[in-house]
């Protein structure tokens, strides 16, 4: 909060860059896929939020060093973590209010729905949490971290069908998107918001997916990322 309230090019930045997208996608398609727009706009706001989490972790500790002093005490890595992805949580809460009021006017979620699509970008954060701790621990300066942070986000949340459905890639190409978990969240996002129909089955498979994607993300970071030098 520091940052936007001391610089508030900060809290603009941080709002427009899921909305573009939104108006874009809304310009092409003459408002036609206005509600999958903000579906996928929240789902860019999530992803990107756990991703700045790599660029934030890695200029802690290669600049003041924060990791070392919370290695020699007796705080575990994961209660660290959990305090960082808060904070990049609240960061995101600007865009992800503006957000919220354009779903309560044009995206028409029933109750179960609304916990069912809550539940859908909670994944998003845990997934892309995973992969920016683990990038920040390996990153040995802050210029990588925003390189790494930028390819990421935009792999994960502007290439595949994240603002449309997948239904308008070409059969040909439309397998190169499952291999992005935010293409299943897309799904099940346009699934509750009514904008695509999925069978129980479909359902239950990218629901197995996202689980999967994320718990094995998580069991790669708890082994394999550099918490402390050896």
């Amino acid at each position: 909060m520091y940052e936007m309230r001391n610089y508030p090019v900060v809290l603009i930045n941080t709002v427009l860059s899921p909305l573009s997208f939104l108006v874009l996608i809304t310009f092409v398609s003459r408002g036609d896929l206005l509600g999958e727009a903000i579906e996928g706009s929240f789902i860019m706001s999530m992803f990107s939020s756990g991703m700045s989490l790599q660029s934030d972790l890695s200029h802690l500790k290669n600049d003041f060093k924060l990791q070392d002093m919370v290695v020699s005490s007796p705080t575990p890595w994961q209660l660290y973590l959990l305090g960082m992805a808060t904070s990049e949580l609240v960061y995101s809460i600007p865009a992800l209010a503006v957000l919220g009021v354009l779903a309560a006017i044009y995206v028409h979620f029933t109750v179960i729905g609304t916990l069912e699509f809550l539940a859908i970008l909670a994944m998003m954060f845990v997934t892309s949490i995973a992969v920016g701790y683990t990038f920040a621990t390996f990153s040995s300066d802050i210029v990588q971290s925003f390189a790494f942070s930028r390819l990421l986000s935009t792999l994960f949340s502007t290439v595949p069908p994240v603002y449309y459905p997948i239904t308008y890639i070409p059969l040909p190409f439309r397998y190169l998107a499952y291999l992005s978990p935010t293409t299943y969240a897309a799904e099940l996002a346009q699934n509750v918001g009514g904008y695509l129909r999925l069978s129980q089955s479909a359902i239950e498979t990218d629901w197995i997916v996202l689980f999967a994607v994320s718990v094995t993300l998580f069991v790669i970071a708890s082994r394999k990322a550099r918490w402390r030098e050896v």
